[in-house]
């Protein structure tokens, strides 16, 4: 593995950190890696493929061929098929969820994640990226916000996209899904060790980066 510098952004979902961990690579010329999106794409391949979604080991015995790309702008790519909006769906969600649970899963995507770490260096962004894939990361970051604000912002992006959603439903299956992501057996969510903590309830993705550079480039200690 390469020894590139690696900053980690963790923290549940809807807290932002896909925005802002695209926006920060961009400002320091870092590659970007979305781990949450290797799982959804995972999670799509093997709904294609007809794999039933507790079956871990076929799961993983898949994810080392596939093609997986992140051509910028939030674009993701599957053996050049753009798949960006298709992992995106609620029922991709679901299945993402139940994917990142697997511990065969996991092992495999490691070395794939590793992969991505290469100079200049790496914004990695996901739920266990500073704890377990990059424990060694220059910088940590934990990001979080409440279920109500994460569910309402969840709930603008979906109706912004002309999609249908009731703001009970979201704020429902994304409690359920921050307790799978705490309870499981295998990267657990939870703060890296020297993680920074910081609440991005009442902050806007430009407020959030520029604190993220601010921590970075040692003008404060982060937290809020």
């Amino acid at each position: 593995m390469s020894n590139a510098p690696v900053i980690t952004m963790d923290g549940p979902s809807a807290t932002g950190k896909g925005t802002i961990a695209s926006l920060v690579a961009k400002k320091i010329g870092y590659r970007l890696l979305d781990s949450g999106a290797l799982y959804r794409v995972l999670a799509l391949a093997a709904c294609e493929e007809g794999i039933d979604l507790e079956n871990g080991a076929a799961i993983a015995r898949m994810a080392p061929g596939l093609k997986i790309e992140f051509p910028g702008n939030g674009r993701v790519s599957l053996g050049g098929r753009d798949v960006s909006g298709e992992i995106r769906t609620g029922a991709i969600d679901e299945s993402a969820s139940r994917v990142a649970a697997l511990s065969e899963v996991r092992r495999v995507l490691l070395p794939v994640q590793h992969g991505f770490r290469s100079p200049p260096g790496l914004v990695a962004e996901g739920r266990d990226m500073g704890a377990v894939v990059f424990p060694g990361a220059k910088y940590k970051f934990f990001l979080t916000a409440s279920p109500e604000i994460r569910a309402s912002r969840r709930y603008r992006q979906l109706l912004d996209k002309g999609l249908d959603a009731r703001l009970p439903d979201l704020l429902r299956d994304l409690r359920a899904r921050d307790r799978r992501d705490e309870q499981r057996s295998i990267s657990p969510l939870r703060p890296a060790k020297r993680a920074i903590g910081i609440d991005t309830s009442q902050l806007t993705i430009a407020q959030v980066v520029d604190r993220i550079m601010q921590v970075m480039q040692g003008r404060c200690q982060g937290g809020g």
